[in-house]
């Protein structure tokens, strides 16, 4: 409002006839409309007088410059209205700031400096050893900023000189007006909201912004926003969503803060709605790090379609400092808590949580504010073709997908080896607390990755980590024996005398007590209170033992059987056997028989021929490649020699049987062994052993007669070197022992 200075004014008339005061006060004279009486001063009425007289005097009011600059700045394109903001460029540069990392090139800038000063004072010529100092200038700052530790990174975000998020924000847009407040009683100078235009394009500008020197800093709060400023934020989005504005944002905070009057308003209430509100706007958001981003005072506008983040911007959960104050007690542990938090914009960028990095200059940001603005002008505008061309639904999805991966992993993909360095080794627990079902649930999960393995013809298994952990629980199991069995004394006296030895070697009386004290051990075992738990366990041990056995055994054939399964490809590709096959499958079908029992004598030869054929030459393919062919049976041969043996082993059988009905004493010492079993089944006794042990050696004794009869004996001769013709000269024994009792 310009000021008014008026002389008094006087009024006379009749008030009946005349216009009223407040009527003549209200009008446009010099200018002032509708001023209020109480803004005019005092006005004095006389009632002893016909007329009104009525004085008053206008108050100066200072000059209100707010929305546009008294002297704005000529560089600003677009003139005086294009940005209605109250945000100037400083009077004074602002002075430099060396970090305690860039002072050694200080000392180059100085040599430059004085070398400079000496041949304006000497008038003498230095060109050359200036332009070499300054060459090793521009390649000591390349060096140096191409190689930046986490630490240096956060200083450099909170260089006091770095542009703010309106240095920026002037710089990319034609035109930008600020808006103000959150209707709710406030207007928090750290959060900047605000309607720009890039190349003709609308954006809904919001940023953090921090001040440019220690008084703007105190004004701004040090880009710390209150509740006040999320609500300003929030009502900017839900302008912007109405509107179909694409959202920029722009993040450098140390975090919200964090005083009591925040929370009282309800800071983390005014955060948490920024976030569920930002993941259901329908228009594009980009958010660009320009500094630092703390804790959830930079997420709460920050949940973009698109992160991206300046060279040397930080975003973090926890600052460098309050990290190494809680882990290591001490704030000196910055660099190290930096380093640990993958907090620079490479760093995330591996990690997926943010979606591209912007260059700086080299020197930071600071040193060219405005190459630095025209990259994160082009950044805007590219991230903003991308996301503009989804649709509504595509584009919340978007969003979403990209949070919801931070964070995933897969199990069993193997972790890299700089990761596996610096994680914790996990606990194994304490022996004797896992359950034999857990254990039981181990083996069984094993055994079914090993089948599935072998059906898909891969086996990869870790067995060594399930028999290490059973073998901690047997020597448990057995540790907890011996206390039970009163000989733990016994065997720490005699590992005391094991470790005193000579060289590690054993005297002949330190064998004997071993010995005496293992018999002692193995006899009184049975009686262990966990012998139980122990026997199971072993079993245990000895089920993966055996798998492990085997996956290594199929592991070893799998590269075998890949080559034989070529070879037998190739074979049956052979043009004279194909048309052999391809005939002989023509005259079974012909024959319209459906097994091989209904062919005839004449179509079994010819089977027979092209099979012997097929397996002659496959042999021959196998014996020319390197692989050592040790059996050439053919099927048929097979199904004749175990019918033999099938026919063989019930002969022997039925004259077994036959010779036990008719011997009295054999029969009566079975029934005997059969009671014997039965009785002492649970827990037989020492004289029960013996017992059963004597009448099986009985038994065995009085059939082996029976077995070495000539007729057999003939027999079992005739068919064991006919295998061994078969087998290519092993012994191939399929004759079953037969049981007895």
């Amino acid at each position: 409002m310009a000021s008014v200075s008026q002389s008094p004014v006087n009024f006379s008339g009749s008030l009946s006839s005349a216009t009223s005061a407040s009527d003549l006060l209200r009008s446009s004279i010099n200018g002032v409309n509708g001023v209020p009486l109480q803004t005019l001063g005092r006005g004095h009425v006389d009632p002893r007088r016909k007329g009104l007289n009525i004085v008053a005097k206008v108050r100066k009011v200072k000059k209100h410059e707010y929305p546009w600059p008294q002297d704005p700045d000529p560089n600003v394109k677009g003139g005086v209205l294009s940005h209605l903001s109250p945000f100037k460029p400083l009077k004074e540069k602002p002075k430099p700031v060396t970090l305690e990392f860039e002072k050694p090139l200080m000392d180059l800038q100085k040599k430059i400096i004085d070398v400079q000063k000496m041949a304006n004072e000497t008038g003498l010529d230095f060109s050359d050893q200036i332009i070499s100092l300054e060459n090793k200038y521009q390649q000591a700052l390349k060096d140096l900023y191409t190689h930046l530790t986490p630490i240096q990174r956060v200083n450099i975000a909170r260089h006091p000189n770095r542009p703010t998020f309106l240095d920026h924000v002037f710089n990319i847009t034609d035109k930008f007006v600020e808006l103000h407040g959150d209707r709710a009683g406030y207007d928090d100078p750290a959060v900047v909201t605000g309607i720009g235009t890039i190349d003709g394009r609308r954006f809904m500008f919001m940023g953090h912004q921090k001040g440019r020197n220690t008084k703007e800093n105190i004004q701004r709060n040090f880009g710390m926003p209150t509740p006040h400023g999320y609500r300003k934020a929030l009502r900017m989005m839900y302008y912007a969503d109405h509107h179909g504005f694409p959202i920029v944002t722009f993040i450098d905070t140390p975090g919200a803060f964090a005083d009591l009057k925040s929370e009282e308003l309800g800071q983390g209430e005014a955060i948490a709605h920024n976030l569920r509100t930002m993941f259901g706007l329908k228009v594009p958001i980009v958010s660009i790090v320009m500094g630092e981003g703390g804790s959830g005072g930079a997420l709460a506008i920050g949940c973009a379609n698109k992160l991206l983040m300046l060279e040397n911007a930080v975003f973090y959960v926890a600052s460098p400092e309050a990290c190494a104050a809680i882990l290591w007690k001490t704030a000196k542990a910055s660099p190290k808590a930096a380093e640990k938090l993958k907090i620079t914009a490479n760093e995330l960028c591996k990690l997926q949580i943010a979606d591209g990095i912007i260059p700086e200059p080299l020197g930071g940001a600071h040193a060219d504010p405005h190459w630095t603005s025209e990259q994160i002008k082009k950044a805007i505008l590219e991230s903003m073709d991308e996301l503009q061309t989804m649709g509504t639904e595509e584009l919340l999805r978007h969003r979403m997908l990209k949070f919801r991966k931070i964070g995933g992993f897969q199990e069993g993909l193997p972790v890299e080896p700089e990761k596996k360095v610096n994680m914790k080794r996990k606990e194994e627990p304490r022996p004797g607390l896992i359950s034999d079902k857990v254990l039981q649930g181990e083996v069984n999960k094993l055994k079914e990755q090993i089948m599935k393995a072998k059906e898909s013809s891969s086996i990869d298994m870790d067995q060594n980590g399930l028999i290490e952990k059973l073998q901690r629980e047997i020597n448990y199991e057995f540790s907890e024996a011996a206390k039970a069995l009163g000989i733990e004394e016994k065997l720490s006296q005699m590992r005391e005398e094991f470790a005193k030895a000579e060289n590690g070697q054993l005297t002949s009386g330190q064998i004997e007590n071993l010995e005496r004290l293992k018999n002692e051990f193995n006899e009184k075992l049975e009686t262990a209170p966990n012998y139980g738990r122990l026997k199971y366990k072993l079993s245990l041990l000895k089920e993966i033992t055996e798998a492990k056995v085997f996956a290594e055994n199929y592991k070893k054939t799998l590269p075998l059987k890949a080559k034989v399964n070529e070879k037998f490809k190739e074979v049956l590709e052979k043009s004279t056997l194909k048309q052999k096959i391809e005939n002989l499958k023509a005259e079974v079908e012909k024959s319209g028989a459906s097994s091989i029992e209904e062919f005839d004598q004449d179509l079994k030869e010819k089977v027979l021929e092209v099979r012997e054929e097929v397996e002659s030459e496959f042999v021959n393919a196998l014996e020319s490649s390197g692989v050592h062919v040790t059996s050439k049976i053919g099927q048929s041969s097979l199904s004749l020699v175990k019918a033999k043996v099938d026919e063989l082993n019930a002969e022997i059988n039925q004259i077994i049987q036959d010779v036990i009905e008719s011997t009295p004493d054999l029969k009566s010492k079975i029934e005997m062994l059969k009671l014997e079993v039965v009785k002492d089944k649970n827990t037989p006794s020492k004289e029960s052993k013996e017992k059963i042990e004597a009448l099986q050696q009985q038994i065995k004794e009085g059939v082996a007669d029976v077995m070495s009869s000539a007729a057999i004996k003939e027999k079992y001769e005739q068919l064991q070197a006919e295998l061994a013709e078969l087998s290519g000269g092993s012994d191939g024994s399929l004759i079953k022992e037969p049981s007895y009792a």
